[in-house]
């Protein structure tokens, strides 16, 4: 992709998939999915309300089911599953929009109380707090360590959720290795003390997902498959060590598989790592920028920030979540809407949810049919 422009109001292109602009709708868990990981009609309304992004990533969905974190978080490994998120894909796409769906394992990000079975991890290192189940906050307990067969199956469950994701009518799937979730938890060296293929070195320590993503890549193609990272994040007791070292090399040989596109959490556009990132991955690089103010000017702000630093697309998560015609709003130059308190992320329901209001005499969707580019097949 060639960086030519910062106005991220622009057309863009992901691949073969044309974009009405160069905004992306970070995945945002929201726990609304049904008991099971069945996306509900809910999801569906909220989904359909912010199709005016140039690409929505969908909320990560668990390839398995020892691989759920929370209470109704989405799942993509039943024909139930594939069969919800279908009703959301032809939704979105039936107001103009584009879809990937992130695929991500919790790892030890899990509870018996949740799942009905031991949480699985690199190694038997438990998450250092507890852990939101049905019954409440409960201790974390400690995970079973990945067998070398249970590293294969994982592998496979990541390839078939990815098929069933096209099915579902996905565009493509984001590999989530990031936010200290199993992928992540297999990169540092924290959670990752094994002694065999997958642990000690670098380049024992990114194999796993180098692996999961080759494998996502040879079911439906590399061009529809992104990976997301978070270098340095601490988010569920993650510890590093070696961030320097550990990304420019997992970037090197994810590059190697050519997929879609890289996906940078908290990317810092006046940080060293930002570009020596930049410099390696020669695809496209969606960034995340990190944001204090939810307001009209930092948004804008930020994203034209990383575009002119070397990003190609900009991901933003709360921005999205409070405004659903936020791409009308920052083309108006109109005030945003504020994210209600943290409890309506994720008790369920319309409140926080599908019921943040449009500008008066803006519908949510006024962005959404204005594009009709061609799309992958």
């Amino acid at each position: 992709m060639t960086r030519t422009t910062t106005d991220f109001l622009a057309p863009a292109r992901l691949g073969g998939l044309e974009l009405p602009n160069h905004l992306v709708m970070a995945p945002l868990t929201r726990n609304r999915a049904a008991a099971d990981g069945t996306p509900t009609d809910l999801m569906t309304t909220y989904y359909a309300q912010r199709a005016a992004a140039g690409l929505i990533i969908a909320e990560a969905a668990t390839p398995n089911a020892v691989g759920q974190t929370y209470p109704n978080i989405t799942a993509i490994h039943t024909d139930a599953h594939t069969a919800g998120w279908r009703k959301v894909t032809d939704a979105v796409r039936a107001s103009g929009g584009r879809m990937f769906l992130q695929l991500q394992h919790g790892g030890r990000v899990s509870h018996p109380a949740t799942t009905g079975l031991t949480p699985v991890a690199p190694s038997p290192v438990p998450l250092p707090e507890t852990i939101f189940t049905p019954d409440g906050h409960r201790p974390a307990v400690v995970p079973r360590e990945l067998s070398r067969e249970g590293i294969r199956s994982t592998v496979a469950d990541f390839a078939a959720a990815a098929r069933r994701a096209l099915d579902a009518g996905f565009e493509g799937v984001e590999v989530h290795s990031a936010n200290g979730h199993l992928l992540h938890q297999f990169l540092a060296a924290g959670t990752n003390r094994r002694t065999d293929a997958y642990g000690g070195s670098v380049a024992g320590r990114i194999r796993f997902t180098a692996e999961v993503t080759e494998a996502v890549a040879a079911a439906i193609g590399a061009d529809r498959v992104g990976v997301r990272i978070s270098p340095a994040s601490t988010v569920n007791g993650i510890e590093e060590g070696d961030t320097e070292t550990l990304y420019p090399a997992l970037v090197a040989r994810l590059a190697e598989l050519e997929p879609a596109y890289l996906h940078l959490v908290h990317a810092d556009p006046d940080g060293p790592l930002f570009h020596r990132l930049r410099t390696a991955w020669t695809g496209t690089l969606i960034a995340n920028p990190v944001l204090h103010d939810l307001t009209t000017e930092e948004v804008t702000g930020a994203a034209r920030r990383l575009l002119a630093a070397g990003a190609d697309l900009v991901a933003l998560g709360r921005p999205f979540l409070a405004n659903p015609d936020l791409v009308a709003r920052l083309r108006l130059g109109a005030p945003l809407n504020p994210v209600r308190d943290r409890y309506f992320m994720y008790v369920g329901g319309a409140a926080g949810y599908t019921d943040y209001p449009a500008l008066a005499g803006q519908p949510s969707s006024s962005d959404r049919v204005a594009f009709d580019g061609p799309r992958v097949a």
